[in-house]
C-alpha cells in the first residue's frame, strides 16, 4: 500500500515539474489573507467548505481549503467560523514572521 502511495506522489511530481509560484522582490512585503466559504456545499452531510489563502508580496505561501467540522445553521454562521479558522492562521503567521524580524502589522 505504501509502495503504490509512493508511486503515485512520484508520478504527480514528475507531472507537475514545471509548475512553479514566482515570487518578485519587493521593498515592504505585506500580509494579506482572503477567506471564504459555500454554505452547505455538501448534499452528503450539510457541511460548509471553508478556505483561506495567505499572500506575502508577489505570491501565495499557505492555504487551506476544507470541511468545516459541525453544520452551519445559517450562511452567517459558515462565515463566522471561517472568518475564525482564518485569523487563528494570520495570528500564527504573525508570530512566525516576528520571530525572523519581520513584523506585521
Amino acid at each position: 500500500m505504501h509502495y503504490g502511495s509512493a508511486k503515485r506522489i512520484l508520478r504527480y511530481l514528475k507531472g507537475t515539474i514545471d509548475y512553479s509560484i514566482w515570487y518578485k522582490s519587493t521593498k515592504d512585503p505585506r500580509l494579506f489573507g482572503y477567506t471564504d466559504n459555500d454554505w452547505t456545499g455538501s448534499i452528503d452531510d450539510m457541511k460548509s467548505t471553508s478556505g483561506y489563502a495567505f499572500t506575502i508580496g508577489s505570491g501565495i505561501f499557505s492555504w487551506s481549503s476544507r470541511k468545516q467540522d459541525t453544520v452551519a445553521q445559517s450562511s452567517v454562521e459558515a462565515e463566522y467560523v471561517a472568518a475564525a479558522s482564518s485569523a487563528c492562521q494570520a495570528i500564527w503567521l504573525r508570530r512566525i514572521f516576528e520571530d525572523m524580524g519581520e513584523c506585521q502589522t
